[in-house]
């Protein structure tokens, strides 16, 4: 019994769920979201709820059942409130611009590296240092910071690199000289 599937969903004001054609489609104020449904899951909105239910025991559905209850309410969240990354910075000459669709990461490496931004994602760079990442979709808003991230990560020595702002590194000790 998946007892995250079993939650309702609270609908917050603006926000509307529609079930069409074997797609979810949820629309708010931040714009549109839609979601194909695996056979055999189903979706309901009723009186500012939305109940995901399943239509046996199958082991497919129970392990998607709460999956896809959660999809569902990462998409009412993004429609209303939207989904932010904040990655920072650190290291002497490391720096971030945006450039057109693209943002500009200059990490320490013999080339600048050009990363294309999707659309649908708003990025913005302060202090050349402080990249924010902006969307309705948590998916791509995770995903774009994770490869951001992944072109430098924090090294355990020096502790520079692109890192997720409030994370805390792992830092060891360099070599001590013995006598």
């Amino acid at each position: 019994m998946s007892r995250v599937g079993l939650k309702p969903i609270s609908l917050p004001e603006k926000v509307s769920v529609k079930v069409d054609a074997g797609k979810v489609l949820v629309e708010g104020p931040k714009g549109n979201l839609g979601f194909p449904l695996p056979t055999g899951i189903s979706v309901k909105s009723d009186d500012g709820a939305v109940v995901v239910a399943r239509a046996s025991e199958a082991r497919q559905q129970r392990a998607l059942h709460g999956t896809i209850r959660s999809l569902v309410n990462n998409m009412i969240i993004g429609v209303s409130k939207g989904f932010v990354k904040d990655l920072e910075i650190q290291g002497v000459g490391m720096r971030a611009a945006v450039k057109g669709q693209d943002i500009d990461l200059s990490l320490g490496k013999s080339h600048p590296i050009l990363h294309p931004i999707p659309s649908g994602l708003t990025v913005t760079v302060t202090d050349n240092t402080k990249i924010k990442v902006e969307g309705i979709d948590k998916q791509l808003v995770g995903q774009f910071a994770a490869e951001g991230r992944g072109y430098s990560p924090p090294a355990p020595y020096k502790g520079t690199g692109v890192r997720y702002v409030g994370a805390k590194g792992r830092r060891k000790e360099g070599k001590s000289v013995g006598k």
